[in-house]
């Protein structure tokens, strides 16, 4: 690999420049870039100094890459991470992976079979007290979560006539909110306790039932919040709740892990803290590499009060991925393993809210 590792960019909106600062920011170079249409491409590339253009992804491909990130609409997902792993090329997917379990598990085997370095941003991963609340629960034999809630609140398809192509079920998948934005807590409940969701009953609701703007406006078939009930390989009980029209909820991503001695809580609009609460005392610990553990001392490079955030995640992210590319792969790094276990418990939540039962999760 080359010393500033070269990276091709496919999907030029909001994600793919998320992809390209946190690349930039972590010494790696965009070298190419594709856009949905020849003026999104250029103008990408005008934005990104040294991104060719490419003509499409064979054309991308062709530029000598050390990895390729995707950040493009849902469907296109399966179809191009298997272009890429043909090129034997490493593959960073946005989420979802795919939106077939079927294709997530012929992806995941595929980049394994060849060797390749993978991962999918589940960058919440990568907030230092995120990672603190991980090591005390595994480091706490006697902790007995039996209760794991939470929610994911936002509100930026609150208004009837926002649209996007995540509502269109074609592009976006079967599920919307939960397969958006649930699937982030679920690997961040699963990362930080340990637990495996085994069992799911859910249910599906919208703010909505037509979208657009007057005069125009047409049929949802995805949901704008979902209800989810679910049990773990623990004997854990939990709850999630998931809203994409909570009003004033931008990012809201909570959770509680509770336990009879102790309760560890999170939130990541306000990440500097997190709550431990005990029966006799509660401690609110505030982000400071001075008392971190040695699990959260690498993420954690600004003095305490000087707050860090999603980009700082992802540049996290992007760092472990540059790592890994180096032979050098880092403990947390989610993977297509991942994406693939995202696509599963997925596709059970949409199963049990389609049918109105108790759904299996493959553990």
């Amino acid at each position: 690999m080359s010393a500033r590792p070269r990276v091709g960019i496919v999907g030029t909106g909001f994600m793919g420049g998320v992809h390209a600062r946190a690349v930039t920011a972590v010494g790696g170079r965009v070298t190419a870039v594709l856009g949905s249409t020849p003026a999104r491409t250029a103008a990408a590339a005008a934005r990104w100094p040294g991104a060719r253009p490419a003509a499409d992804l064979d054309d991308l491909l062709a530029t000598g890459l050390d990895a390729v990130h995707l950040c493009t609409p849902n469907h296109l997902h399966a179809r191009d991470a298997e272009r890429v792993i043909a090129a034997g090329v490493p593959v960073v997917c946005e989420k979802p992976l795919a939106t077939t379990v079927a294709d997530a598990e012929r992806l995941t085997a595929a980049a394994d079979a060849a060797g390749l370095v993978t991962a999918v941003p589940f960058v919440y991963r990568y907030h230092p007290l995120v990672r603190e609340a991980r090591a005390r629960i595994a480091a706490d034999p006697d902790a007995g979560l039996w209760l794991l809630h939470g929610s994911y609140l936002q509100d930026w398809l609150g208004d009837r006539a926002a649209d996007n192509w995540r509502t269109d079920p074609e592009r976006g998948g079967a599920t919307r909110a939960f397969g958006d934005i649930g699937v982030h807590w679920c690997d961040l409940m699963e990362y930080v306790t340990g637990h495996r969701i085994t069992r799911v009953l859910a249910r599906f609701g919208r703010a909505f039932d037509e979208r657009g703007p007057a005069g125009a406006r047409t049929a949802v078939a995805t949901e704008d919040g979902a209800v989810v009930s679910f049990e773990t390989d623990r004997g854990a009980i939990g709850s999630l709740v998931v809203s994409q029209a909570s009003a004033g909820r931008k990012n809201r991503l909570w959770f509680s892990f509770d336990g009879p001695d102790r309760s560890y809580s999170f939130d990541q609009e306000d990440p500097e803290q997190l709550w431990i609460g005990g029966r006799d005392a509660t401690t609110v610990l505030r982000r400071d590499p001075a008392l971190a553990s040695a699990h959260a001392d690498r993420f954690d490079p600004l003095p305490a009060g000087h707050p860090q955030g999603y980009r700082t995640c992802f540049e996290d992210f992007a760092a472990d991925v540059r790592a890994a590319l180096d032979g050098r792969p880092a403990d947390g790094l989610p993977t297509f393993a991942d994406g693939l276990r995202a696509a599963r418990i997925s596709a059970a939540v949409t199963a049990s809210a389609a049918h109105g039962t108790h759904t299996e999760v493959p553990t």
